[in-house]
Order: structure tokens, then sequence, then C-alpha cells
């Protein structure tokens, strides 16, 4: 009766072991399956919900991140608009240098003309310079993120007036340009050297806005991988250490369905005895 009763607590036992070995293979399974060896909260409290708190901040990151590539690419434009800009102004310079060393009524008229154009162009490439809907060269500004909560970290980018009237680059007349008009010629040539400092003064501060915005966006791409990397390092599991488990419980198992197996055996050959 005792050797009965030994048996059965000797079944128990390697049931019970089974079970518990089974659980493991399945956890085991569970992370080989999803690279993580901390899947939910019950695995290690601390490690997920740190490393949710990781993923969480890159992943507002990251929405900043986008902000910061879309005024990179606004102050790109305003910068080609100004560029466009700087060329025509030195064309219309060039225009009025030529009209100074006529003394012919009819070429200096053309030239009238012609100087008249290319301020009406620098008006139409400035209002062409903008980028969704926010043009820095029509007097347009931008607000950029960096934080992750708002308003905690940004920067203003204040664009300017780069049309003809807002560069004060008056249009001429015939009357003004006439053979007697080389104070006027040289009063507009007067404008366009004002106008062109103005847009190298303005040129350099959208550069160091532009120099803030790339540093800022470069941090933000390497808090992105660290935080992410932390993250990894909290749940991510070792695979040929998970993997050196899956065998050692395997075996393990095999060897308990074994030992219960005998026991099983043993039990009826105790009961066949009665």
């Amino acid at each position: 009766m005792a050797d009965s009763i030994s048996l059965t607590s000797g079944m128990r036992s390697n049931l019970l072991s089974l079970q518990g070995t089974a659980k493991l293979i399945d956890q085991t399974q569970t992370r080989l399956a999803s690279g993580k060896k901390v899947n939910t909260p019950l695995d290690n409290p601390t490690n997920y919900f740190a490393a949710q708190g990781h993923m969480t901040r890159a992943s507002d990151l990251s929405v900043r991140k986008d902000g910061m590539a879309e005024a990179i690419s606004m102050v790109t434009a305003a910068d080609t608009g100004i560029k466009a800009i700087t060329s025509l102004i030195s064309a219309a310079q060039g225009v009025a240098g030529a009209a100074l060393a006529t003394s012919d009524a009819n070429e200096r008229s053309t030239y009238t003309g012609t100087f008249n154009t290319l301020l009406s162009q620098i008006s139409q490439l400035a209002s062409d310079s903008g980028y969704r809907g926010t043009n820095l060269l029509t007097a347009g500004s931008q607000t950029v993120e960096f934080g992750q909560r708002t308003n905690s970290a940004t920067l203003q980018i204040s664009g300017f007036d780069a049309t003809a009237t807002g560069l004060t680059t008056k249009s001429a007349t015939a009357n003004a340009w006439s053979v007697t008009g080389n104070s006027a010629i040289n009063s507009s040539s007067g404008e366009l050297e004002s106008a062109l400092s103005f847009l190298r003064a303005k040129s350099s501060s959208l550069s160091a806005n532009l120099s803030v915005v790339t540093t800022r966006q470069d941090f933000t791409n390497n808090m992105i991988n660290t935080l992410q990397t932390g993250a990894d390092n909290l749940t991510l599991a070792d695979t040929n250490e998970e993997g050196a488990n899956m065998l050692m419980l395997q075996t393990r198992q095999n060897l308990g369905i074994t030992s219960l197996s005998m026991a099983s055996q043993s039990a009826q050959a105790v009961l066949r005895l009665f």
C-alpha cells in the first residue's frame, strides 16, 4: 500500500514537472518568435514600461523630425528664390549701366522697358518661392518645433518682403530715363545696390536658421536611435541563449515523459499483485 502511494506521489510530481516544462517551452517559443524576452508587463514590469516610455518619446520626436524636414525645404525654397532675384537685380544693374552709356533717346526708352520688366519678374519670383503655403519671401513665417512637448523648444523663422516694392526698387519712366535723366538712372542703380545688400543680410539670417534646424535634425535622428536602442536592450531576447534553452527544455520534457511512463508501468505492476 505504501509503495502504491509512493508511486502515485511520484507520478504527480512528474506531471507537475512536465506542466512547468511545457510552460517554459511556450515562453521560450514566444521569445524566439517575437525576438523579445519582454513581451508583456508580466514578463518584467520595470523593463516593459521603461521600454514603452523610450518608444513613445522616439515616436514623438519622429513627428518633430518631419516638421524639421519641412522647414528645411521651406528655407531652401526661399534661398533658391533669393539667388534668382539676385540674378535679376544684377541684370537690372547691367541695364541701368547700359542706359547711362548711351545718349540715344530710343535706346534709353528700350532700356527703360527692359528695366521695368526685370523688376516685375523680381516680384513674380518672390511670389513663386513659397513651400506648402508658406512663403518666406512675401513676409511669411514658420515656427519649428524641436522638443517632445509643444512649445518646449522652438525656432521662429521670419520671412521678409522680397518683391520689388519690399526691396524699395521703383519702376523707371521714359521721361525720367531720358537723355537728361542720368541722375534718375543713378538713383535706380543705388536702389538696386541697397536691395542687394538687404538680400545678402536676409540670406545670412536664413542660412543661420537653416544651420540650427539641420543641427537639431541630426540631433533628433541620433536621439531617436539612442531611445530605440535603449528600448531594445531592455526587451530583446538573445536568440542563441533562447535556442539553447529550448533544446534543454525539450530534453527535460522527453526525460519527464520517460520518467512518467516508467512510473506508470511500475504502478501497473504493483496493481497486478492484488
